[in-house]
C-alpha cells in the first residue's frame, strides 16, 4: 500500500507489502491500484515504466472508457471488467461514475446527495458491489487474472481509483488474510490523492454555494462505504473466501494459486 509518484497516471498504488497475517505480506512487484490511465505516457514516468504492467483490469463503464480511452502499457493486455453494467442497464449510474457531472451543478447535486443521500448512495452502490451479476461477473474474472501467473504484474483501475477499484483491493486482501484494521488502512489511503486531484472541481463547487459536506462524500471513500460491502458479504455468505468462491464463482484452484502468487 505505498503511493508510487507519477504524472501521468493518477492514484497510482503498490499493494506489494501490505502485512497479511502470521509475519507474511503481500509480495511486491505484482498488483497495483490506480484511476483511469487515459493520460498514461511511460516516457514522462520512468517509474511506472519500471512496473512492467503486462495485464491492465478496466472496472469502468462503456461511456467512461468512451470518454477517457485507456492507454495500454507497451506490451501490455487490456481485460474490460464493468462492474456497474447492470446499474447503467437499469438507467440507476452511481455516483461514483459521474462525480464531474454531479459537482459541475451545484443545485442538482444538492437535491441528490445533501442531507445525508449522498452517503446513502454511496452505501447502496457497495452493496450491489457484492449483489449485482456485472459486478459478481467483473470480480471474478479480475480474481481469475490476478491468479493467472502469467498476467503479473497487473494493474486495476476505475476512473477515480477508490470505490470499484477499493472494493477490488479489499478482496484480495481480504483474501491473502490481511487483518480488517489493515484492510480499511488501504481502503482509506487513497483520500488525499483523490481529494488533491478534484481540489479545483470542490473549489469551483463550493464557489457556486455547494455545501462542503456533500462535495467531500462524493470524492472521497469513508469506512462506512466500505463497511456496506463487508456486510453484505457477511449476510450473504459468511466468509469473504465464500463469497469469491461461491458468489464470484472462482475456483478453489484459483484462490490456492492467489495465495501462492502473493504471499510473500
Amino acid at each position: 500500500m505505498t503511493a508510487i509518484p507519477a504524472t501521468t497516471v493518477a492514484n497510482l498504488r503498490a499493494l506489494g507489502g501490505t502485512p497479511l497475517r502470521c509475519g507474511r505480506s503481500v509480495r511486491s512487484g505484482q498488483l497495483f491500484r490506480s484511476g483511469s490511465l487515459d493520460r498514461l505516457d511511460p516516457d514522462a514516468d520512468p517509474a511506472v515504466a519500471a512496473l512492467a504492467i503486462r495485464t491492465v483490469v478496466d472496472f469502468r463503464t462503456a461511456a467512461e472508457r468512451i470518454a477517457r480511452p485507456d492507454r495500454v502499457p507497451p506490451g501490455g493486455r487490456l481485460l474490460l471488467a464493468d462492474v456497474l453494467a447492470d446499474r447503467v442497464a437499469a438507467d440507476r449510474m452511481p455516483v461514483a461514475a459521474r462525480l464531474k457531472q454531479v459537482l459541475a451543478d451545484p443545485v442538482l447535486a444538492e437535491r441528490e446527495l445533501g442531507g445525508g443521500r449522498a452517503q446513502a448512495l454511496f452505501a447502496d452502490t457497495y452493496r450491489g458491489f457484492v449483489t449485482t451479476s456485472s459486478a459478481r461477473a467483473a470480480y471474478g474474472a479480475f480474481l481469475n487474472e490476478v491468479a493467472d501467473p502469467e498476467s503479473g504484474p497487473l494493474l486495476f483501475h476505475c476512473t477515480a481509483g477508490k470505490d470499484r477499484t477499493g472494493w477490488a483491493a479489499t478482496i484480495v486482501l481480504t483474501l491473502l488474510g490481511a487483518e480488517p484494521e489493515t484492510v480499511e488502512e488501504e481502503y482509506l489511503a487513497v483520500n488525499p490523492a483523490v481529494r488533491q486531484a478534484f481540489a479545483p472541481l470542490v473549489e469551483g463547487y463550493i464557489a457556486q454555494g455547494g455545501d462542503p459536506e456533500t462535495a467531500l462524500a462524493v470524492i472521497g471513500v469513508a469506512p462506512e462505504y466500505l463497511a456496506a460491502a463487508l456486510d453484505e458479504v457477511d449476510a450473504r455468505y459468511g466468509t469473504m473466501e465464500k463469497y469469491v468462491h461461491e458468489g464470484l464463482g472462482v475456483p478453489a484452484a484459483a484462490i490456492e494459486r492467489i495465495h501462492e502468487r502473493l504471499a510473500g
